[in-house]
């Protein structure tokens, strides 16, 4: 993963600092990224057996985990063992990226100028922040921001009354009026007394031909990206959380909620008001029904309905039963 051009990163930090009760290691430590993505210089975090693979390969030179996942790390990786993974993942993370727990206002905004950006035509009340760039021959309508360093491709429409901050657009993008991309998601680790918001330092990437609703809600990745592939079309008023990936050719009805760090393959259908749970992997060529609750991993060419999404052979049965 490239420099985070989105928030301001306060480290390196030495190890033994960070952690002064778990690690006397001088080792330096410049950044936190997910086990995928993670050099010998990072700092990452492991806390479910489902991220197992990932962690075996990781090539992070710390890892955040508990006692009973540690043997699953690399030599070469450093465990620091904790009770709470993502408690103490969301303090380090804060102490890196101290303005990335609040989305505080862009005070960079200005009026767009057409004079900086040729071949693009603005509406009016038009608000741009610093080191944006946006390709020729896009189309941007009244009364919408775009924050500092979002990147928008050639040839997009972006509507009326959008938010776009913490993004990366295509080409050929299309995003329909009254739409927030790349906004905070919710995250905070309950406390006693007060609530620990979990900063989230990821970004939206947009790829070519994507299609986003009016009303539609895509948060920002937490540790890593949200991200929605080429060709994939959104309803109206879907709501995207931290870290989803949805491939590419995907259809999404309106209304459908994807919960954070689910991953949705190629040429998958949902239909309207369906729910995904977090931390799932849909398969390619799925087909979910209408209303339905997702609420397990899905294999590759199924076609589910219900709550509990089942196969639909077996809605169906049980449907007639009724």
């Amino acid at each position: 993963m490239s420099k985070n051009i989105f928030f301001e990163n306060k480290g390196p930090f030495k190890l033994k600092d960070l952690f002064p009760n778990q690690s006397n290691s001088k080792d330096i430590f410049k950044d936190i990224k997910t086990l995928d993505e993670a050099s010998k210089s990072d700092i990452t975090f492991f806390d479910s057996l489902n991220y197992k693979a990932l962690a075996e390969n990781t090539k992070a030179g710390c890892c955040i985990t508990k006692e009973s996942l540690r043997k699953y790390l690399p030599k070469s990786c450093e465990p620091i063992i904790v009770n709470s993974v993502l408690y103490e993942l969301a303090k380090i993370t804060l102490k890196y990226y101290p303005y990335a727990d609040i989305d505080y206002p862009d005070i960079t905004l200005k009026k767009a100028s057409i004079s900086k950006y040729p071949g693009v035509k603005f509406g009016n009340n038009v608000l741009v922040g610093k080191n944006v760039k946006i390709g020729k021959s896009t189309k941007i309508g009244s009364n919408t921001i775009i924050e500092k360093n979002v990147s928008i491709g050639k040839d997009c429409i972006i509507g009326s009354q959008i938010m776009i901050k913490n993004s990366i657009v295509g080409n050929n993008v299309y995003i329909q009026d009254g739409s927030k991309i790349g906004l905070k998601g919710f995250g905070f680790i309950p406390l006693k007394n007060k609530n620990f918001r979990f900063p989230h330092i990821g970004k939206v990437i947009l790829e070519d031909n994507v299609e986003i609703g009016s009303s539609c809600t895509i948060d920002r990745g937490s540790i890593g990206n949200t991200v929605i592939k080429k060709n994939t079309f959104l309803d109206n008023q879907v709501h995207m959380a931290h870290n989803v990936k949805i491939g590419e050719n995907c259809m999404i009805a309106g209304q459908v909620g994807f919960a954070g760090s689910s991953t949705i393959g190629n040429n998958v259908s949902i239909g309207g008001q369906a729910g995904i749970s977090g931390h799932l992997r849909i398969g390619n060529n799925v087909k979910i029904g209408g209303g339905s609750g997702v609420v397990k991993d899905i294999e590759d060419n199924m076609i589910v309905m219900g709550y509990p999404a089942v196969p639909l052979k077996e809605f169906l049965k049980k449907k007639d039963k009724n």
